[in-house]
């Protein structure tokens, strides 16, 4: 497999281009399949089937499914029991390294929903297949490979979507409309809660006999070998380094995304995250309790801005508490943008309601995604030509790893502020933190980054 990129020139291609996909502005441009359709039906994989991997499933339901990947012997049982029943008879498989070798020249799409660990190299592979890709968020484990997956699907002219819903949404564009008319003046700070905690303190629990029907060498993949033991299999492996990406790389994918959009943070080249706190973490587990500032420096149509992230409502700042008082505003999973004139929710309204009621509604400016649902846009894409909303070179890429330059504040620990160099994807002023950029890959299983 070769997915060699030039950094820099993905990073400069990215900042040209991220603009007119970040904000939705489809190009019409027609894609090619790499192999002809048979039929009027899309030939789909989906890689991963429990949990988000049920919206893959149905999905491609809605086409031909191909092939079904996934690690757990009960789980594909499950589903094909309850979900297939006979609507196909999907070729079987635990490794998608075999299924992509076995099927490819079967397959028009591939639909990924693993644990974060597994999101590059399955993508990669059916990137380097010629093979459109979905992929939940986070798009990668790792700043590196969010380069590389936005290099391979550009390189091999692929379209590409990363699972953060909310980018297809009405919501997301309305806000960029409410900032860009003025509504709350100039956005001088936002504050973002993730609504989330994982993470925690310790090493391992101790060895278990690996469950019957779960494929554990196929589970753990890229990752270095580890035995089989509690707090992994098939959710709390999101606490775990070698598994997730934290609270934030799991949930400001969907959060941050607000004023990356309002913001066109994918603009920026060079900024500073700053820890203000965090808890718990240990060698094998992510922090917790974690709040970061990313200090966003100043350009042409936007002033220098405070973005603000917080794991969850507990850490929420007194502004937030201010407008809960006088204005009785919840907050659970949320962004708040405050400008020189006020304060604007991630539901695209000004606060208090009366000042919201004054404002006119500002004009539907920005071009909507062509379908409801992440997949369901990149399936009308590959029909009817255009950019998906969250491709992986302008968006998927940009916004994860963004999020994961957080991450890496919160190992330089709280009170540092790491400098980040997009073009040069290191951090410029804590050469430590840059052992996170990248990992380490059991044989077989690389990610060319």
């Amino acid at each position: 497999m070769s997915s060699r990129y030039s950094r820099r020139r993905f990073l400069q291609h990215t900042a040209a281009s991220a603009g007119a996909a970040a904000l939705a502005t489809f190009s019409g441009t027609r894609y090619v399949l790499s192999h002809p359709l048979t039929s009027d039906k899309l030939r789909v994989a989906v890689v991963g089937a429990g949990g988000m991997g049920g919206y893959s499933v149905g999905c491609a339901l809605n086409e031909q499914l191909v092939a079904l990947v996934d690690v757990d012997d009960n789980t594909i049982a499950n589903i094909m029991r309850d979900t297939v029943r006979d609507q196909a008879t999907p070729k079987i498989f635990h490794d998608y390294r075999k299924m992509l070798d076995e099927c490819h020249k079967d397959l028009d799409v591939v639909l990924i929903a693993t644990p974060d660990h597994h999101h590059a190299p399955a993508a990669i592979r059916a990137i380097d297949y010629g093979k459109h890709v979905f992929c939940q968020k986070p798009l990668a484990h790792n700043i590196a490979e969010c380069c590389a997956l936005a290099k391979a699907a550009r390189a091999k002219n692929v379209l590409t979507q990363m699972g953060n819903q909310g980018y297809c949404g009405e919501g997301i564009r309305r806000v960029a409309e409410y900032v860009a008319a003025g509504a709350v003046g100039t956005v001088t700070e936002t504050h973002t809660l993730l609504d989330r905690n994982f993470g925690g303190t310790g090493g391992r629990p101790p060895s278990k006999p690996v469950p019957a029907g779960l494929h554990w060498d196929e589970w753990i993949g890229p990752a270095p070998f580890r035995d089989y033991h509690d707090g992994l299999h098939p959710f709390s492996w999101r606490d775990w380094k070698s598994f997730g990406t934290g609270t934030i790389g799991d949930m400001a994918c969907h959060r941050l995304a607000y004023p990356f959009m309002a913001l066109r943070l994918w603009e920026v080249k060079k900024y500073s995250v700053e820890c203000l706190h965090t808890t718990g973490g240990s060698d094998e587990k992510y922090p917790q309790d974690n709040v970061v500032c990313y200090h966003i420096p100043a350009r042409e149509a936007f002033p220098a801005c405070k973005c603000y992230v917080y794991d969850h409502a507990e850490l929420r700042p007194e502004v937030m508490k201010e407008l809960e008082r006088e204005y009785a505003v919840e907050w659970s999973e949320a962004t708040l943008f405050v400008g020189t004139k006020g304060y604007l929710k991630n539901d695209a309204r000004i606060v208090p309601d009366a000042d919201h009621d004054k404002f006119p509604a500002p004009p539907r400016t920005l071009p909507r995604a062509k379908s409801g649902g992440p997949i369901e846009e990149l399936y009308v894409c590959i029909r009817e030509g255009g950019t998906p909303v969250a491709n992986f070179t302008d968006v998927g890429g940009p916004l994860t790893a963004m999020a994961l330059a957080g991450y890496l504040a919160q190992m330089a620990g709280v009170g540092s502020t790491i400098e980040w160099d997009v073009d040069l994807m290191e951090c410029t002023n804590n050469p430590e933190v840059n052992a996170f950029v990248r990992r380490e890959y059991r044989n077989g299983w690389e990610v060319d980054v």
